[in-house]
């Protein structure tokens, strides 16, 4: 994926918070948990769309604000009895900044 965009501090998001980023491919949710891990998933839940950077994170999960879906920041897919999946976008961090790989804005969009 060679290329990658800071983002911004990894501090800049709370402990078991998240925040939005706007790209030309529409919103990305970015995530951090308890354990101090990021990770980044499309911002739209796939039951109704809701903003998933609004929902609550624990775990290595997040629950969509609107209707409870758990969605695994681990790998976008729909927790327990729902179905369905959300784009992951891999990020890093290094030096206490976030990086997220721009290839993988695209296909996160589809």
């Amino acid at each position: 994926m060679g290329n990658w965009v800071d983002i911004g501090a990894v501090n800049d998001i709370p402990l078991r918070g998240a925040r939005c980023v706007n790209t030309p491919s529409g919103k990305i949710g970015i995530f951090r948990t308890l354990d101090d891990r990021v990770f980044a998933l499309r911002d739209h839940c796939p039951h109704k769309g809701g903003p998933l950077s609004q929902g609550i994170v624990h775990g290595a999960s997040v629950t969509c604000p609107l209707h409870n879906w758990v969605i695994s920041l681990e790998t976008g897919e729909a927790l327990g009895a729902d179905e369905g999946q959300v784009g992951t976008i891999p990020v890093q961090v290094e030096n206490g900044r976030i990086l997220m790989a721009t290839a993988a804005l695209a296909v996160a969009a589809e």
